[in-house]
């Protein structure tokens, strides 16, 4: 056998001994595209999955997974076994494509494809790629839930699923503003949604605003039940420039929880315009977000250094800040300030160049019925440290 280096299309390099019982029955699963050990230096961007150590493993409550096989499984609590839960959830997300003439297309289509399992994808299919396995996750762990994708009246794209609707909202959906357009959109959407609810009674429905990289990996309906006093949730962190990911935002659907979200996010939304625009394509509406937080007097930022959900009125609305750890993990924290991966977490972000592990995670996920959430967290939890090529 050559040296690990040595393998051009597959290469596993964990511990021989340790690997070799889960190697051909994870092939078997899914036809992962590469598979390389983590290297020690290495600036490049990766185009094939690259493992290292599982973090967290001897921790009684995190994941624990020899090669890609869970020794112990996540809790996924299912709020269709609630008897007295009656109101749904509907998961919610800003997209748009670019490019989307037909010139610009077959450019697209000549250059930077990449090849995810046995499919290739241009610059504009690997995000409707991303969006589908958004969907996907969603569908598998809330299939009761609707899904809703807020967009540019001029993108040209196709959702051809179930418990989907795309909701044109006029803005500016540019690269460089996107950020600002998403809480503009949010608002909108919220204030459409306040408009409809004075016209007719309707059973509640509750909503969680997120990214489009992300896995939803357990029922969050039970944010609403376990927790029946807030009007909006955000997550939180130990970073002390960024303390609050926007990356997840949950708005309970009673009348005065849509009304004080709405509020609460016009606050965020001035504090950008007037503080931050510099940052509008990135992070500008998380440093709004935190600015706001923290110019209350009272507010103790130190509570974000603990690992537990808190409330806390800001301006009259009653936020509730929830863990990163369990809410809004995301795999290079997971190698460090998560020390692992929670055993109770619900939702996996695939922040920056981790598209790429997001799409073999669903490959992976799909490709068996053995194969399972926690074994996919398993790949997710190895796979994590790297930055891949999109």
């Amino acid at each position: 056998m050559k040296s690990c280096n040595g393998w051009r299309r597959l290469v596993i390099c964990l511990p021989i001994i340790f690997f070799l019982p889960y190697l051909f029955s994870v092939l078997d699963l899914h036809q992962i595209s590469n598979i390389e050990k983590l290297p020690k230096k290495h600036s490049n961007k990766f185009d094939h999955l690259v493992l290292g150590p599982a973090a967290g493993q001897g921790l009684h409550d995190r994941l624990q997974c020899q090669g890609l096989k869970a020794l112990n499984k996540t809790h996924l609590p299912n709020m269709s076994h609630t008897p007295d839960y009656k109101d749904t959830v509907s998961m919610v997300t800003v997209f748009t494509v670019y490019n989307t003439s037909v010139s610009a297309r077959a450019n697209d289509r000549s250059t930077e494809m990449v090849t995810v399992g046995n499919t290739s994808y241009s610059k504009t299919e690997r995000s409707m790629a991303v969006l589908n396995a958004f969907i996907n996750f969603i569908q598998v762990s809330m299939p009761l839930s609707n899904i809703i994708i807020l967009t540019d009246p001029a993108s040209e794209f196709s959702i051809n699923k179930n418990r989907v609707t795309v909701v044109p909202i006029k803005g500016e959906y540019s690269r460089d503003k996107l950020m600002l357009q998403r809480i503009k959109s949010y608002i909108a959407f919220l204030d459409a949604r306040l408009i409809e609810l004075s016209r007719r009674h309707e059973q509640i429905h509750h909503y969680i605003f997120t990214d489009s990289d992300i896995a939803v990996v357990a029922d969050l309906g039970q944010i609403f039940y376990n927790y029946p006093k807030f009007h909006l949730a955000v997550t939180f962190r130990n970073n002390k420039d960024q303390p609050l990911n926007s990356g997840f935002i949950a708005v309970r659907g009673t009348p005065d929880g849509i009304l004080r979200a709405k509020v609460f996010l016009q606050e965020v939304l001035k504090v950008y315009s007037s503080k931050y625009m510099k940052a509008s394509r990135m992070l500008g509406d998380q440093l709004a977000l935190a600015w706001l937080v923290k110019s209350h007097l009272s507010f103790d930022a130190k509570r974000f250094a603990g690992p537990n959900s808190f409330l806390y009125d800001i301006g009259g609305t009653s936020v509730l800040f929830l863990p990163c750890a369990v809410y809004n993990w995301t795999p290079p924290e997971g190698a460090g300030q998560f020390h692992g991966m929670p055993l109770d977490v619900k939702v996996v972000h695939f922040k920056g160049s981790r598209k790429r592990l997001m799409l073999e995670s669903w490959n992976f996920y799909n490709s068996s019925a053995s194969a399972g959430i926690s074994n996919m967290l398993c790949l997710i939890l190895m796979s994590g440290r790297t930055k891949y090529d999109f």
